[in-house]
């Protein structure tokens, strides 16, 4: 199992691989903006894991065991970031979704993914919810959660 810090490099692995034939250490660096001998250290986890083949100072290639799982990290960030759209989180959501993510067991993100779906196929129901949050200012009144 990975850790979460872990699971960020992987993710950013994965999304660089679908957009650019070559990922390289400072790539990754930038992006998550850590150093490079932390990205040095965390690949060498992955490549111990099996998720990448890395030679230092070369180009880091995921293998299918790094792209399913990198796959599944970045399709459950879009999963939470829709959730939280869905429901009209007042944050920031890419932000909200990435503290989330790491905590949640994949069956609370399928039943969060069933949720979502739901509510974009039942829209009469989303309208609903969409209503009821709208009187959220009258509830703020009486309600210490607010």
């Amino acid at each position: 199992m990975l850790s979460p810090s872990l699971e960020d490099y992987l993710e950013e692995l994965y999304r660089f691989s679908l957009y650019n034939d070559i990922v390289r250490v400072t790539d990754i660096s930038r992006k998550l903006n850590v150093s490079l001998p932390s990205v040095s250290k965390a690949l060498r986890k992955l490549k111990a894991g099996q998720y990448i083949n890395y030679q230092r100072y070369g180009i880091i290639d995921l293998t299918d065991k790094g792209k399913k799982t990198g796959n599944f990290l970045v399709e459950r960030n879009k999963i939470l970031q829709e959730f939280l759209t869905l429901l009209c989180a007042e944050c920031d959501i890419a932000a909200e979704a990435e503290a989330m993510e790491h905590y949640l067991s994949k069956e609370t993100i399928k039943s969060i993914q069933l949720l979502v779906k739901f509510m974009q196929d039942h829209t009469e129901y989303y309208n609903v919810f969409l209503d009821y949050i709208m009187t959220k200012d009258e509830r703020k009144k009486n309600d210490p959660l607010f």
